[in-house]
């Protein structure tokens, strides 16, 4: 049984997202990070951060949202479907991968620390406007590749589009302006029933009883 650690509107969606997509049973468990549960000692075994999604998979516990979705899709995911049959494509995915992580969504959590994820004597307000801007410029390079037509690598939806279009959405939550084309994209990826469905599977698991 595959079961995935997570927190709503949290990177664990992706993970959950991935594994509607995959069609998998999988057994989610709400870790109530409001409530200091990720930092029990029960769950600092399983992610030594105390952070989420973390996914148990038989002998396997993986944490990382992009390892974790990465993993999935090469060990259950159809050839050429939420990665693609060639190396070469693979590779072309990993590499928006690395992007989507380590460029786009990084100012967006810079502003989301700065705000109310870090202990309120910790935050920087100075350093919100500089973050807007590294997102921006950051959006300005993937535009240079991908004007939001079609798909971010190949002919058909991959694990990009989806960290892409999870990593868009914050942005549209944290008011950041996006090209019309690419805010298009975004709302016609976002509209795939399996995230909706796994929206629901976090929501419904984070309510009390």
């Amino acid at each position: 049984m595959i079961t995935l650690y997570g927190f709503p509107n949290s990177r664990s969606l992706r993970a959950t997202w991935t594994l509607e997509e995959l069609g998998l049973s999988y057994a989610y468990r709400h870790v109530d990070l409001g409530r200091g549960e990720g930092q029990s000692e029960a769950f600092l075994a399983r992610h030594p951060d105390g952070k989420v999604p973390v996914l148990v998979d038989g002998e396997l516990t993986l944490f990382e949202s992009a390892a974790i979705c990465r993993y999935l899709a090469e060990r259950y995911g159809e050839p050429g479907g939420l990665l693609p049959a060639s190396v070469e494509e693979r590779a072309r995915v990993d590499q928006w991968l690395f992007f989507i992580i380590g460029e786009l969504e990084q100012p967006l959590w810079t502003q989301a620390k700065h705000k109310f994820a870090l202990p309120g004597e910790q935050r920087v307000p100075a350093v919100l406007p500089t973050a807007a801007w590294e997102f921006q410029r950051a959006l300005g390079a993937l535009g240079r590749c991908f004007d939001g037509e079609g798909w971010l690598v190949g002919e058909r939806f991959t694990l990009a589009d989806l960290l892409l279009t999870h990593t868009l959405t914050w942005a549209v939550q944290f008011k950041m302006r996006l090209p019309p084309a690419l805010a298009a994209y975004r709302e016609h990826v976002a509209a795939r029933p399996a995230l909706a469905r796994a929206a629901s599977r976090e929501r419904s698991a984070a309510e009390p009883g």
